[in-house]
């Protein structure tokens, strides 16, 4: 029998409860953390050399050079033709709508722009591309397509001229559904390696792998605290926690349905978190026995009961829109509102990284094929951070365009802060543009 932790709101010892519920420390362990600066400074100082020994030690899979560590574009083409046509359909439908959704969010959030002000001055700004992307994809028994999708399409979208992905594949077992996807999504080249010196390889460049100026995508606790270690050499999307799934519920959705839902997430690793909040008693009664029925029939029961029985949680509320204000406090990574009215609900919502509104948007569906990115803020991050987007891979650049007419007018105001800062330099550079007594402009 699973053990599922019952909260209530009106219960005294609520808070304290909860904010235990909540508690997950993203500090990596000490020895990972000495490990990975050990093989990033190696991966530094010997390049390609550390990647092949790193790679043979790892993922027990040995190379004579780099060259036998980089797929073609010929193998990701034939990887693609290879997969089943139910397979190669469902990719090319799923890469469809992650493009169509991205080139929307490029056209309303990327774009340059510019005006003259009464002096004519010019002021804007520029929206360039990145030059070069790494992108991480997990390999092995976390073999994850869909990730390809996410990471690369809304780098090709965003116009990056040059992605480069990464992938282990432990003992040289190639997954064909992620080399078909990087066909798909127009990656340009791969590698098969993974871990820190992966990571390492993209941030400093090698002899073969390129140097990038960002790197995307999930990896495990030594990817993600070597992206935490190369943060200023390069960009990075974010540090990811376990991922995590919250449920409002008012008691209208079949609970068969909303026990799966917490499946979806739990599924993931024993440290992923399941909630879900509902005023209804009867309901989460409902949802809990369903969840007892059910979990017998799932191939990673294991992983799903270590879960919910560690991280997971049933609340009751006193109502939806005190629901709701406890989601706010969690700031899940995803946030179903199953619900027969989620519109009414929506307002109320501040923080997630994706709220999918409605007892059919199921969590799956955001995460293979409905189109906005699955790569989320997790952890209580979605408090001030965002999903990956087109955003990610584009930077800003101010245009400023002053007249001479413009100079005379912000000379004087420049020049004033800047000798009051004690920066006689900048004050000088603006004076010498000032217009001498008589002068015409």
């Amino acid at each position: 029998m699973i053990k599922l932790r019952q909260l209530s709101t009106t219960d005294a010892g609520f808070e304290a409860d909860f904010l235990r519920l909540l508690h997950w420390s993203a500090e990596t362990d000490t020895a990972i953390e000495d490990r990975v600066a050990q093989i990033l400074a190696d991966v530094k100082a010997r390049g390609d050399a550390a990647v092949l020994e790193y790679t043979a030690r790892f993922d027990h899979l040995q190379a004579a050079g780099m060259a036998e560590l980089e797929l073609t574009q010929d193998e990701m083409e034939a990887a693609f033709a290879a997969i089943s046509p139910a397979q190669r359909d469902a990719l090319s439908a799923a890469a469809l709508r992650v493009r169509s959704y991205h080139e929307r969010q490029k056209i309303h959030s990327g774009l340059s722009w510019s005006y003259r002000d009464e002096d004519g001055s010019l002021l804007g700004q520029k929206v360039t591309p990145l030059d070069r992307v790494g992108i991480y994809v997990p390999g092995g028994k976390a073999a994850y397509p869909s990730s390809v999708l996410m990471n690369a399409i809304p780098a090709q979208v965003a116009g990056v001229p040059e992605i480069i992905m990464v992938v282990p594949t432990p003992g040289g077992e190639k997954n064909p559904l992620v080399l078909a996807a990087a066909h798909v999504a127009g990656v340009h080249r791969v590698f098969t390696i993974g871990g820190a010196q992966a990571v390492g390889a993209l941030a400093y460049g090698t002899a073969t792998i390129p140097r990038v100026d960002k790197i995307t995508g999930p990896g495990n606790a030594y990817v993600a605290s070597a992206k935490k270690h190369v943060f200023g050499q390069v960009g990075i999307d974010m540090i990811a926690g376990p991922s995590e799934i919250l449920v409002l519920a008012d008691g209208s959705t079949p609970p068969d349905w909303v026990a799966m839902d917490l499946f979806s997430q739990a599924e993931h690793d024993e440290l992923a978190q399941s909630i879900l909040l509902c005023p209804d008693a009867a309901y989460i009664e409902q949802v809990r026995q369903a969840i007892i029925r059910l979990l017998p029939q799932m191939p990673r029961q294991a992983i799903i009961r270590a879960s919910l029985e560690g991280r997971g949680a049933l609340i009751l509320t006193r109502s939806m829109e005190e629901a709701c204000a406890i989601s706010n406090r969690i700031a899940p990574e995803h946030l179903e509102v199953s619900s027969s009215d989620p519109q009414r609900w929506e307002p109320l919502l501040r923080h997630a990284g994706a709220i999918f509104l409605g007892a059919y948007t199921s969590e799956s569906l955001g995460d293979y094929c409905a189109g906005p990115n699955h790569v989320l803020p997790t952890s209580g991050t979605a408090r001030f951070s965002s999903p990956l987007g087109v955003y990610d891979f584009q930077k800003r650049s101010s245009l400023i365009e002053v007249s001479q007419a413009g100079a005379q007018k912000l000379g004087p105001i420049a020049a004033e802060l800047a000798y009051g800062e004690g920066l006689q330099g900048h004050a000088m550079a603006a004076e010498m543009r000032l217009n001498k007594p008589g002068t015409e402009v």
